[in-house]
């Protein structure tokens, strides 16, 4: 009997992609029971809201571009601007550059945001797989026209996929 690893090279993948958001499916739980893996690109302007799981673990690390990062419990958890917000023990916002590695256990809030005029790429993990998955594919299927974000629809999604939205996803 033989076993055989995936091998995924540059560019290949399930491939989604929005005006708001381009996924690539690199690894699925098809291939892991750990972890699904995908590379996400992310546009200038996009937000994708401050938000919390009880049950998934996740990893982003930062490939190209910058990104505003959260991971921490906020004094006050404000229905908007995450980008303000202060942990308890004086924890901020970062901005998240090239081989930034953010681990988020759950329930941590988190968010991350292009607030540059350049887009920026990360690695992304969720686990256990395949929530993030089937979640993705619903999730660019609602932003595919491009218009303004359906925040009913994406609380919806979010509800039936382990997600808490704390403020609200953005994109130009």
């Amino acid at each position: 009997m033989t076993t055989e690893g995936l091998l995924v090279p540059p560019g290949q993948g399930r491939i989604i992609e929005t005006p708001a958001h381009r996924v690539t499916f690199k690894v699925t739980g098809t291939h892991s029971r750990v972890a699904s893996t995908f590379e996400v690109e992310v546009p200038p302007g996009f937000d994708v809201g401050a938000h919390v799981h009880t049950r998934s673990e996740e990893l982003f690390y930062v490939l190209e571009g910058e990104l505003d990062v959260l991971a921490f419990e906020p004094r006050v958890r404000t229905p908007d601007h995450w980008q303000k917000w202060e942990s308890h023990s004086g924890r901020r916002v970062v901005r998240a550059t090239p081989g930034t590695a953010i681990v988020v256990p759950p329930g941590c809030p988190h968010a991350f945001a292009n607030p540059t005029d350049a887009p920026a790429k990360m690695l992304f993990q969720a686990s256990p797989p395949p929530d993030h998955e089937r979640y993705f594919e619903e999730l660019l299927d609602i932003l595919r026209d491009g218009g303004p974000p359906d925040h009913e629809a994406i609380e919806a999604l979010r509800k039936r996929y382990d997600i808490e939205q704390l403020t609200p996803l953005k994109y130009r």
